[in-house]
């Protein structure tokens, strides 16, 4: 497959900026720890199922102290429909006990301290750092594994790999959005089965060979 040229990437986030200048998660949140416990929990879980818990949990306890005091238990009751849910409950519950004894149940805002929470990988520490702090940093999920696969954008055989080539790919100006663009585009318009390329906007610029138009 033959990569997108300066000028195409260029044009692909210019054109995703015109119709949605201001993208952002589709998880619900009002502060950056209820931010932090939907991202933990939407791994390999969908937006959708991770908001219908949270409406109710957050309701509940929506400080790392309220949560703690739930423990492990009450709290895997809140989340049982999401995947994983008995290690995600233990991990928050820990996590909760740390930004409390350590961090003054604050949120940290950088990549080591974030990523000593249990729970929070890579993946979730950009995510976190991208949308709470504004920092441009690329989260690579699946959608935008397989979108910078296959257009061409940021080809790699690992995550770690189309991450760091996104970082070099996608135009400073546009980075911090990127993020927020590429798994919006995957899950919409470029899936993973059937990608609908009749109402994609970049499907001139688009590398795929087996587009559906």
């Amino acid at each position: 497959m033959s990569k997108l040229t300066s000028s195409q990437r260029r044009e692909i986030f210019s054109r995703f900026a015109a119709v949605n200048p201001t993208p952002t998660t589709e998880l619900e949140y009002q502060s950056t720890f209820e931010l932090l416990v939907a991202v933990v929990l939407s791994a390999q879980a969908t937006d959708k199922s991770v908001n219908i818990a949270t409406r109710i949990l957050f309701k509940i306890a929506n400080t790392p102290e309220d949560i703690f005091a739930l423990g492990e238990q009450r709290l895997a009751e809140y989340i049982q429909r999401i995947g994983l849910y008995k290690s995600k409950a233990r991990h928050l519950i820990a996590t909760c006990q740390i930004l409390v004894e350590q961090h003054n149940s604050i949120v940290p805002n950088n990549r080591t301290e974030l990523e000593a929470l249990p729970g929070v990988g890579r993946k979730t520490a950009n995510v976190i750092l991208n949308t709470a702090f504004g920092e441009a940093v690329m989260a690579v999920d699946t959608h935008i594994f397989r979108v910078s696969n296959r257009i061409g954008l940021a080809p790699g055989k690992t995550v770690l790999i189309v991450e760091q080539k996104l970082m070099k790919a996608i135009p400073k100006d546009y980075m911090v959005n990127a993020h927020h663009w590429l798994i919006l585009h995957g899950r919409y318009i470029c899936k993973a089965r059937k990608p609908d390329c009749t109402h994609c906007i970049i499907a001139d610029l688009c590398k795929y060979k087996d587009k559906t138009v």
